[in-house]
């Protein structure tokens, strides 16, 4: 953590279920309590949004939950993770005496009351008095009660011109990360950047055909690249087209890299870790022989059911995809390295992955990015094409990986991405001819329906 943040990461993890005193049930209680629960995972456990949410690893709290509580549980924690270095300052300022750093229940209680008074559609009065109750319902924290309920009315009375006074300071990108992005970008890109990041995101969706008439039924607009963006909220599985198999959720940043290796159909191509599969779709789709590697049994499971609803197959490998010899004779006619990174241009869809990474991940990532590049070219035959890829926005692990492995394999080549390949997004190609998406591309009237993730792409050919 950083500046006002430091309180949060002293708070000892949160009491055992045992300590907890029964609540008194009221509507929105238990949809604040789970998202209390899950933000003591993020910030003490260092557990991922995706890991308490869904699979095997998710609150057992969530299958009780309606629809509507449970998303607004997501949205509720996503505005704080998204905005915890104001928070953080904020409190700091309301609080004479700090956070209190004995009752961790008391620390989720404000931030979960004030992050519903500053950017949420929740009345105050109906936002302090669930904090309150969240804090009477916990015997650590019960204590606090009143300063919950002082603060968090003061919080009412006078948050927002506290927000104005640090709102170009750039509180909720880690200084480490903004320092990374200023020398990468510039200081005014770097800034533009974190600005997008703090808008909450739309849903980004890839068709299978006619995107015009989904953008119509799904209440959105495309994009030049062709992806359906809106900004309707709630259960995606309820959406129109979802369960035909009509679409699938992938941000249009993410929908690029696939594009790369331009007519697939009939051709033999590689998904190196594919899960959950949404590039491998792309491929499938568009007629490739696929073969889909992921070292993940749960993650390989997800692929299989989203192929499954959209019709489309794959082969599919459970295994170290740096370590996997393929099957092919002669080799294939392209690999697509999606590489596990820090995946930091993701921060606006994912607001944990700021406050989760440290800088020193990334040079064990960066390792792991390099033996993925050596299997990739030892899988290609002549001739074959090879699209690398990472969902983040640190150079060690896109522009310099590449170079890399231009310099050390003379048999490897670039070919430049072209402007029109990209529907003419000339900002988003570099001078090098690699694709490199911000998330402050792609500007809009809605900031909500603007922006893109941060990504990373080559295409280099085997002579």
């Amino acid at each position: 953590m950083s500046r006002n943040l430091s309180a949060f990461r002293d708070i000892p993890a949160s009491c055992p279920l045992q300590d907890l005193a029964v609540p008194s049930e009221v509507p929105g209680l238990a949809a604040r309590r789970i998202a209390a629960d899950i933000l003591d995972g993020v910030l003490h456990k260092h557990r991922t949004l995706d890991d308490q949410l869904d699979g095997a690893g998710a609150h057992p709290g969530l299958k009780a939950l309606a629809d509507r509580d449970r998303a607004l549980m997501r949205r509720l924690v996503a505005t704080i993770l998204r905005r915890l270095g104001t928070l953080g300052h904020l409190l700091s300022r309301l609080l004479d005496r700090g956070i209190p750093t004995d009752a961790p229940r008391a620390q989720s209680a404000l931030l979960i009351g004030a992050a519903q008074i500053l950017w949420m559609d929740v009345p105050d009065h109906a936002a302090v008095d669930l904090s309150v109750r969240l804090v009477q319902s916990d015997r650590r924290a019960a204590k606090y009660a009143g300063l919950v309920n002082a603060v968090l009315r003061r919080c009412a009375r006078e948050g927002q011109p506290l927000i104005e006074e640090v709102k170009s300071q750039t509180l909720d990108i880690p200084p480490w990360l903004l320092t990374r992005w200023i020398g990468a970008y510039g200081e005014t890109t770097a800034r533009e950047m974190a600005r997008a990041i703090g808008h909450e995101p739309s849903l980004d969706i890839t068709v299978k055909a006619d995107a015009a008439q989904w953008a119509s039924r799904l209440h959105g607009e495309t994009l030049p690249t062709g992806t359906v963006r809106t900004l309707l909220q709630g259960s995606v599985t309820m959406l129109p087209g979802f369960s035909e198999g009509q679409w699938w959720v992938q941000d249009a940043a993410a929908a690029l890299p696939a594009r790369l290796f331009g007519d697939v159909a009939g051709k033999s191509i590689v998904d190196l870790c594919a899960a959950p599969g949404g590039k491998t779709a792309q491929l499938a789709h568009a007629g490739a022989r696929v073969t889909a590697v992921d070292r993940s049994p749960a993650r390989m499971a997800r692929l299989r059911d989203n192929l499954a609803r959209l019709s489309l197959q794959a082969d599919d490998v459970v295994t170290d995809a740096a370590e996997w010899q393929g099957s092919g004779n002669g080799g294939y006619d392209g690999v697509l390295v999606d590489a596990p990174c820090t995946s930091t241009g993701t921060i606006r869809r994912h607001p944990d992955v700021a406050w989760l990474r440290q800088e020193a991940d990334i040079a064990a990532l960066s390792a792991l990015q390099k033996r993925l590049l050596q299997k990739a070219v030892a899988l290609l035959k002549p001739g074959g094409t090879l699209v690398y890829c990472t969902c983040s926005l640190e150079p060690e692990e896109g522009e310099q990986a590449v170079a890399s492995l231009l310099a050390t394999e003379p048999g490897m080549r670039r070919v430049p991405v072209e402007v029109d390949e990209v529907a003419g997004l000339s900002e988003i190609v570099t001078a090098s001819g690699d694709l490199r998406t911000l998330p402050c591309h792609l500007p809009h009237d809605d900031p909500r329906l603007g922006g893109l993730d941060g990504f990373y792409a080559a295409r280099l050919v085997k002579t």
